[in-house]
């Protein structure tokens, strides 16, 4: 059920780049939740206060490795999908069945793993050496993610919104999860544009539910803001030429 209050929520991740502080901001936008995207705000604390809470951390839970991660009144919380899976229920972007959560959490957690194989894309090595240091390793794990993972994500998702039957991935009511796969497609779509024409022709289920949550007033509203930091070389989802591959079932098809 959505949180009757209007407590403000605090998400803490780098500024310029959507990255996986994206996917956060999305559903605080759908909800017109009150937040502050701290880093962002030199009245906030910025740079420098994401920094502090990290260092000085003295909630009664572990601090956070990296970000993005959210502060809720006393609450600080990590890892996006474990971010979702607090908010989802308070800005009614969840299921009221305990059972319908955690099928909701096991695709949010799924799509976590494609982000990170996109991530290893451009990062093959190490995530401490510049792309250009690594072009070589990062040309072949784009081709095998290109040719065997991103089919395999991509339809996996298109069989389960089918399954549910409804306008969305879990059925006729829009969840954190539906966001995400919006974003997850904005995204394939930005940084491997060949592969995406190739195979969306079959996943018409997984391209409505990017149109319908595009459509939503919220979403598209904040699309149309500027505080949609637009897709760079600096996130999870980067455009490298080099790296736009047209892989072999979309030659053969």
């Amino acid at each position: 059920m959505r949180d009757s209050t209007q407590s403000v929520y605090e998400l803490f991740y780098w500024p310029g780049l959507q990255g996986r502080g994206e996917f956060v901001r999305l559903c605080l936008e759908d909800a017109a939740a009150l937040y502050i995207d701290v880093a962002r705000s030199p009245a906030h604390g910025g740079v420098d206060g994401l920094l502090r809470v990290m260092r000085e951390h003295d909630g009664d839970g572990p601090a956070p490795l990296a970000p993005p991660f959210l502060r809720h009144e006393s609450l600080v919380i990590a890892q996006v999908a474990n971010i979702l899976h607090y908010l989802g229920p308070r800005l009614g972007l969840a299921p009221d069945d305990e059972r319908a959560r955690h099928y909701a959490l096991q695709l949010q957690l799924t799509v976590a793993d494609l982000v990170a194989e996109v991530h290893d894309t451009h990062h093959p090595i190490s995530t401490g050496l510049y792309y250009e240091q690594q072009k070589p390793e990062a040309l072949r794990r784009t081709e095998a993610f290109v040719e065997q993972r991103l089919p395999k994500f991509l339809r996996y998702f298109e069989r389960q919104i089918a399954r549910a039957g409804g306008a969305f991935a879990l059925g006729s009511a829009c969840s954190y999860v539906d966001l995400s796969l919006f974003q997850a497609v904005e995204g394939l779509r930005y940084a491997f544009a060949t592969a995406m024409r190739a195979i969306e022709p079959e996943l018409p289920a997984l391209v409505a539910v990017h149109d319908r949550v595009a459509a939503r007033p919220k979403i598209e509203a904040y699309l149309r803001s500027s505080r949609r930091i637009p897709f760079n070389e600096h996130g999870i989802f980067r455009r490298y030429p080099e790296l736009d591959l047209a892989p072999s079932w979309a030659k053969s098809s």
